[in-house]
């Protein structure tokens, strides 16, 4: 059966005019999935019993099952979801104050090869479509009491999502549509887009004219070390990502985040700190330090708090913008793949070299 959430509004438009219905239907269906939360198309009390059941006949409303679904103490919730051709990929919904933030996948799996990250261990097996990556919003969507709305989304999930554009940008087009047409309601100013750099997608993103956050995942502040920890810079470097961001901040003129995952005596010492107040100084942007959530079967550790409070003390005193990332949901396997990977096999054990 064909996944509603793959049809584009238009699509389903010229669905209901094929049916002989009246072009208000369009409308009133698409507030039932993105605003009013139905769950079937039979709880779509308002289209037509005989609407209700040709749909029902030809497509389906949720393409995803539910393998895990783990709640954490400080409001946190992990969602697995379980795709027809046995793929899984996780999403996460996470309570702060008045927010309700969700981060969402845009891959199975990543090809990034990120040494300490969960997510990429096995590579990538496929993009999801645009109707995977809707149908993880309203499942998160669907945790919420009825009175409560989704307020941001950070695309930061599984999967490099600048490598999926084609598939994301229609699915975030949907989430900004306010609600009253048929969308989540969700301003494109709380929408942040996470990369590890890919200039000339970073350049496709600033060529739309968005106001959607950028940010670019840096984790070393040479090219030596981020060649050990994310193995696609080798093909990319430093300074053709960095250039990127600066036309990406002179396009739309949000500030840039960059995030930094800091990894006990690997990337925190002194003189990386140093590098990185170089490599920022005089840039609009904010750098979002975040201490390693440990993966079961590798390596890496979080810094110590001397460590941690060192390394953000020399920021500081450089003049970078610059906060810590509170962890969430570290109880739950909150971090990117961890639930995923830990219904798999043990990950190997990777090594940096010395």
């Amino acid at each position: 059966m064909l996944h509603l959430l793959d049809r584009s509004p238009t699509d389903i438009a010229a669905w209901v005019v094929e049916q002989g219905l009246p072009k208000y239907r369009t409308a009133q269906l698409l507030r039932w999935i993105y605003d009013k939360r139905a769950a079937s198309f039979e709880a779509m009390s308002d289209l037509p019993k005989a609407m209700r059941g040709v749909l029902a006949e030809q497509f389906q409303l949720w393409s995803s099952t539910i393998v895990a679904h783990k709640h954490a103490g400080d409001g946190t919730e992990k969602l697995l979801l379980e795709w027809p051709d046995k793929h899984r990929i996780e999403c996460v919904l996470i309570r702060e104050g008045d927010r309700r933030t969700i981060c969402i996948s845009t891959q199975v799996g990543c090809a990034m090869g990120c040494v300490f990250c969960a997510s990429g261990l096995d590579g990538v097996a496929r993009n999801l479509t645009t109707g995977e990556i809707l149908e993880q919003m309203l499942r998160l969507q669907s945790l919420l009491p009825a009175e409560e709305r989704l307020s941001n989304i950070v695309v930061m999930g599984m999967g490099e999502p600048l490598a999926n554009l084609a598939r994301l940008m229609p699915a975030l087009s949907i989430a900004t549509t306010p609600n009253e047409q048929g969308g989540l309601g969700i301003g494109a100013r709380k929408i942040t887009i996470s990369t590890v750099g890919l200039p000339p997608a970073i350049d496709t993103l600033a060529e739309a004219g968005l106001q959607y956050h950028l940010a670019v995942s840096l984790h070393a502040p040479n090219d030596t070390l981020r060649n050990q920890l994310v193995p696609v810079n080798k093909n990319i470097g430093l300074e053709s990502i960095m250039a990127a961001a600066d036309r990406f901040f002179q396009s739309n003129g949000r500030r840039l985040t960059f995030e930094y995952v800091l990894l006990g005596q690997i990337n925190d010492r002194v003189e990386h700190a140093h590098e990185l107040v170089r490599l920022l100084r005089g840039r609009t942007a904010l750098l979002n330090v975040i201490p390693y959530n440990p993966v079961s079967g590798l390596p890496y550790r979080t810094p110590s708090a001397a460590d941690q409070e060192r390394f953000l003390s020399i920021l500081e005193h450089g003049g970078i913008n610059v906060q810590v990332r509170t962890r969430k949901g570290d109880k739950i396997d909150a971090a990117c793949g961890q639930l995923r990977r830990s219904q798999l096999q043990p990950p190997a054990v990777v090594e940096l070299q010395s």
